[in-house]
């Protein structure tokens, strides 16, 4: 789980050492991969053509992009734990709200950076709108953040609880 302040990142131990992994990968076995492949793209003629040179080199582009990113984020990492379950919302949990107080109109996310979206729930990051209004708010209290129209939206917060995976 992830909980930014300024530039420092925390993470728990299990999301450092997958992130720190698929650092080594992406410097390791991806670099010669790839270099490997736009080897063998500029093998086969005229660059200017070569629409497996220019994928590759895109390819490598992103990959070199994410190292980078990987960097950065590890740089500032402090590792610790995984949120209490003590009913406050915080990054690295689940947060179930109810939008204007009505029951019946709800939505459960987790509250992570985007290094933790995933298609088995919804992601807002701490720095949205809607994920900088409920942290610290307790389960049953309303909480309140800005739409982009500039308007105020209230909820209520039903459950808060740790992501586990």
């Amino acid at each position: 789980m992830t909980q930014t302040s300024e530039n420092v990142t925390w993470l728990t131990q299990e999301a450092y050492n997958k992130l720190k992994d698929e650092l080594a990968y992406l410097t390791g076995p991806a670099r010669t991969e790839i270099a490997a492949k736009i080897a063998a793209a500029r093998e086969e003629g005229d660059l200017r053509e070569n629409g497996g040179y220019h994928a590759a080199k895109e390819e490598q582009g992103k990959q070199e992009l994410r190292v980078r990113q990987l960097t950065q984020l590890l740089e500032n990492a402090k590792v610790g734990e995984a949120p209490a379950a003590d009913g406050v919302v915080a990054p690295g949990m689940v947060v179930t709200i109810a939008f204007d107080g009505d029951e019946d109109d709800t939505l459960s996310f987790l509250l992570a950076s985007r290094e933790y979206a995933s298609t088995d729930i919804e992601t807002y990051s701490p720095q949205s709108p809607l994920g900088s209004g409920v942290i610290g708010h307790k389960v049953g209290e309303d909480a309140e953040y800005e739409l982009p129209n500039g308007r105020k939206a209230s909820v209520k917060i039903l459950e808060a609880k740790p992501y586990t995976g």
